[in-house]
């Protein structure tokens, strides 16, 4: 018995050292050695970039001509995507009956006139005899109201006269400014007026051109961070335009506006930057992305394969002093050049990060620094 029951100590006593065996190989790895992992200690770095937003493409100005008249077209004298100068004539809408009602003013206006003469030599006439004791005072007083009446006449037919002649020009629309025509989805013959809701045209001033855009509250308050929260549109670079080509615009253009409002829905606040346009190439209604170019002289980079993302939210695995690593959580700015990072937060300079493998890492798992990776950091620790 005695012999049985040493037997079964002895047993407990190598199952024991087994299980606390096995214990330490998962804390380190196979076989009970601790893995070799590439490991960098984060320093501050110069680092350029572009940022890019989409953005959509509009003339400086962009007018839609109405008519202001109503008639039939009878002349069309550009055509679409044609270069107009300001005063230009672009369409002509039937003049026959708007000529004939200018005749019919004028004419109007002359009998006016006539008309008030004969008044006005008339009350002249009465005050004299009403001054003699000829005629009484009411004869005197109707005679200078009907003066007045044909006064009052006369005024209502020059402006009717006015009206005509301008109706007259109406049938000449012309450019507001020097511009590109956009489309024309009418034609000789067509019937128009200024109740339509399909403008004759749209005259695009592409001397200049406005490229709006939209950035979130963060990358709007990156901006400010890096050159300052005071006037900062001054300060800003010029910025690039890429166009739907994939090419680059040749003219740098500037960030001028941006909305004091952020829009509750997507977080984002309009911005606008213009370009010149001298040859034309830009046109309205067209997209592309804004580049601006960011700078940073202290940005902690590292890279993309070292971090593990979590619900979202970017992770990496800190080496401790003791050798072991513990899963730290990182900010990132939005950039992304398809190779690193710049943290934000959650890392400081002199920290230590796995940068190889850490899909094969837990947190609190002891490791040890690859070979030429831990003569590089004996030497940075020097």
């Amino acid at each position: 018995m005695k012999l049985k029951s040493s037997i079964q100590t002895i047993a407990c006593a190598v199952l024991c050292i087994s299980l606390f065996s096995c214990e330490g190989k998962n804390s380190k790895g196979m076989g009970g050695f601790a893995r070799e992992y590439a490991v960098m200690t984060v320093q501050p770095s110069s680092m350029e970039w572009f940022s890019s937003y989409p953005a959509r493409i509009k003339g400086k100005q962009d007018i839609e001509i109405r008519p202001n008249v109503s008639g039939f077209l009878t002349e069309l004298l550009v055509d679409e995507g044609s270069l107009v100068k300001k005063g230009d004539v672009l369409f002509v809408i039937d003049t026959i009956p708007y000529k004939s009602a200018l005749k019919v003013a004028e004419a109007t206006v002359q009998s006016a006139k006539a008309t008030a003469e004969t008044a006005r030599l008339t009350a002249e006439n009465k005050r004299e005899l009403q001054q003699k004791g000829i005629i009484s005072e009411y004869d005197r007083q109707m005679a200078e109201n009907d003066y007045a009446s044909a006064l009052a006449q006369l005024a209502l037919s020059e402006a009717q006269l006015v009206n005509a002649r301008n109706n007259d020009s109406y049938t000449r629309v012309t450019s507001p400014l020097t511009g590109i025509v956009g489309s024309i989805p009418y034609r000789v013959g067509s019937l128009v007026s200024s109740a339509m809701t399909t403008p004759l045209t749209t005259v695009s001033d592409n001397s200049e051109m406005y490229v709006y855009f939209s950035m979130t509250e963060k990358q709007i308050l990156e901006l400010t961070n890096q050159y300052g929260a005071n006037n900062f549109l001054s300060k800003l670079p010029a910025v690039s335009l890429k166009l739907a080509d994939g090419s680059t615009y040749p003219i740098k253009g500037k960030i001028e506006t941006v909305s004091g409002i952020i829009d509750t829905q997507t977080g984002s606040s309009s911005m606008r930057a213009t370009f010149k346009n001298p040859d034309r190439v830009l046109r309205s209604g067209g997209a592309g992305n804004i580049m601006i170019p960011m700078k940073n002289d202290k940005a902690l980079l590292i890279p993309q394969k070292a971090t593990y993302e979590i619900q979202d939210k970017k992770f990496v695995y800190l080496l401790n002093d003791d050798m072991t690593v513990k899963s730290t959580e990182v900010e990132i700015a939005t950039i992304d050049n398809g190779k690193e990072y710049m943290v934000l937060s959650g890392l400081k300079e002199g920290d230590r990060i796995v940068v190889e493998g850490v899909n094969s890492l837990k947190d609190g798992m002891t490791i040890k620094v690859a070979g030429t990776q831990a003569q590089s950091q004996a030497q940075a620790g020097k």
